[in-house]
């Protein structure tokens, strides 16, 4: 009983601290705002907190460490899509917050006996959802534009999103430096043959590309996938930092993909100075922008390979450099984003 006692109260400590570090950096972000704010608006300080806390406790289930949860959280609740969706009524935002939590009963009851009951409850996010613009249509209320939809061309927002961002693209992207832990987080999504939250996160995908039914933004469907990403790359953190002298290359195929996504957007940038009149220097700034910090997240998966291929183990110093190179992509991105967006 006093094991329990003392794990419970480990738990709460570990909760206690994330909502503490979300809630101050939401109040960073949005203070500066705070002058132009009406009094709902307020509720985007709340929303993105328990967006990030409910991705942070749906995160344990399969993340084992408190810096991966973390993290998780905070990409889901200030990733580039939860804060493009603050630009719209404060509701959406709400919605996006409540995915999480109604997924944690189906996290609960895979671990019990009930597992019969795990595929059902899976699909309370997607009724939520339904339910919510159900709703809001019989108020007259239209919080995001029905017709607001996944495009094939909104994919390339996933190489630059500051990019996608100014040119008033749907933010279908995350960070740069956890690009490098969703593609860890996805070879062991696959390794581990996961086929639930394979199937959820196909479902997702394809609903946000179709047509809008039932008065739903098709949009608000990508909620979901973005929400599965975000845990994938709390996992692919996890295993960056416990990879050994066996998974080398699967950090080094990390590494080379984050340098070629670097290339790629220095190749852009060049493009852009070329355009007359300098009228693309503002997107070529950005994706110089963009490619330093691709090239900070393939320098850090570097040094990781080259520790597993030394057989230096090292997590705790392979913690601190990759949550420090996650945190800088994290604030300097966020509050561009939120600048731009309120």
């Amino acid at each position: 009983m006093k094991i329990e006692s003392h794990k419970s109260k480990i738990k709460f400590v570990k909760f206690s601290a994330a909502a503490g570090i979300y809630a101050s950096l939401a109040l960073c972000l949005y203070q500066p705002h705070f002058k132009n704010f009406h009094s709902l608006q307020y509720l985007l300080i709340v929303n993105v907190c328990l967006a990030a806390l409910g991705c942070f406790l749906l995160s344990r289930r399969w993340v084992a460490s408190f810096v991966g949860s973390f993290f998780a959280g905070a990409i889901y609740g200030f990733g580039p899509f939860g804060l493009w969706l603050s630009g719209y009524h404060p509701t959406v935002g709400l919605l996006a917050a409540a995915i999480p939590w109604l997924l944690c009963p189906a996290t609960l009851c895979s671990k019990r006996k009930w597992r019969w009951v795990c595929a059902p409850l899976s699909a309370l996010p997607f009724l939520a959802i339904l339910l919510a613009f159900q709703v809001s249509t019989h108020y007259r209320l239209f919080p995001i534009p029905i017709h607001t939809k996944l495009h094939l061309a909104d994919l390339a927002g996933l190489l630059a999103p500051l990019v996608a961002l100014e040119r008033t693209m749907p933010l279908v992207s995350f960070y740069h430096v956890p690009i490098a832990a969703l593609v860890m987080g996805f070879s062991m999504l696959l390794r581990a043959r996961r086929f639930g939250i394979m199937i959820i996160f196909a479902v997702g995908t394809i609903l946000a590309f179709c047509s809008p039914f039932f008065n739903i933004s098709p949009i608000l469907w990508l909620t979901i996938p973005v929400l599965c990403c975000s845990i994938l790359i709390g996992m692919g953190m996890q295993g960056l930092v416990l990879a050994g002298f066996s998974d080398r290359k699967w950090v080094l195929t990390t590494t080379v993909i984050m340098a070629a996504l670097a290339i790629i957007a220095l190749l852009l940038a060049t493009k852009y100075y070329d355009i007359f009149a300098g009228l693309g220097a503002k997107y070529a700034r950005l994706l110089v922008q963009t490619a330093k910090l691709y090239i900070l997240g393939a320098i850090t998966t570097a040094v990781f390979f080259f520790m597993a291929r030394a057989k230096l183990r090292l997590a705790f110093l392979r913690w601190i450099i990759l949550s420090l190179a996650m945190a800088v992509d994290i604030l300097f991105c966020a509050s561009f984003i939120t600048y731009r967006v309120l």
